[in-house]
């Protein structure tokens, strides 16, 4: 059996292989993404079963139909957000919760909302027990965003949608920015959304392909 000690310095090394070969090499290069991803530990946010597998460069399932981003996406999501430390953030998706982590490392406040309450009880459970005080988790439809912390400096949405869901629009502060995925069920565009005189500016990237986003201004379930 191994000791604690090897096993914490076995995925301090993976994750230091993570930064080294799937985000550094391909663009992921602001040095408060990668100190936040060398940090958080990705393993604990997937099943015992799968913890071998949790520093590879894909997703993997959570449960629920839901998947755990590849590393790559984390860290270009966050790196696109453009965090200093000062910003309130949504998050539409908490998943697992590792986002949500990497997030409360980069900004000043975390507010998540996921729809599928056992994955939002198991996410807050493992975000608190990791000492996070900065991240607030609810159950609720994610296109509806949060409004009662409105407005958000940054919001990042995990799923896929097919047009950006208006309530998170108006619920972006002026000057603010907004990363998510467009387009159809199969594929969407990685875009950044940004509000400037109330106008909506968007900027398209990268190809991917993400789980969908339910909700009102979304796909049905």
């Amino acid at each position: 059996m191994r000791d604690a000690g090897s096993e914490t310095r076995d995925r301090q090394r993976e994750r230091e292989q993570m930064l080294d070969h799937q985000l550094m090499r391909r663009g992921v290069i602001d040095s408060r993404v990668l100190a936040a991803m060398r940090k958080v530990p990705r393993h604990l946010f997937v099943d015992e079963a799968l913890r071998e597998r949790a520093y590879g460069d894909h997703p993997l399932p959570i449960g629920e139909g839901q998947t755990i981003s590849q590393p790559f996406i984390v860290g270009l999501m966050s790196q696109l957000l453009g965090l200093t430390g000062s910003e309130k953030v949504l998050e539409v998706g908490t998943g697992s919760g590792y986002q949500a982590a990497v997030l409360a490392e980069l900004a000043r406040r975390v507010c998540s909302i996921e729809r599928l309450p056992a994955l939002a009880a198991r996410a807050r459970s493992l975000l608190e027990s990791l000492g996070y005080t900065n991240v607030w988790v609810r159950v609720g439809c994610g296109t509806l965003g949060w409004p009662d912390e409105a407005p958000f400096d940054r919001i990042l949405v995990t799923a896929g949608a097919p047009a950006v869901p208006p309530p998170l629009f108006e619920q972006l502060a002026e000057g603010g920015r907004m990363v998510l995925p467009v387009g159809q069920v199969a594929e969407q565009t990685l875009t950044v959304v940004e509000k400037v005189g109330g106008e909506m500016r968007t900027t398209a990237g990268a190809a991917c392909v993400f789980v969908k986003l339910v909700g009102k201004y979304a796909w049905e379930n």
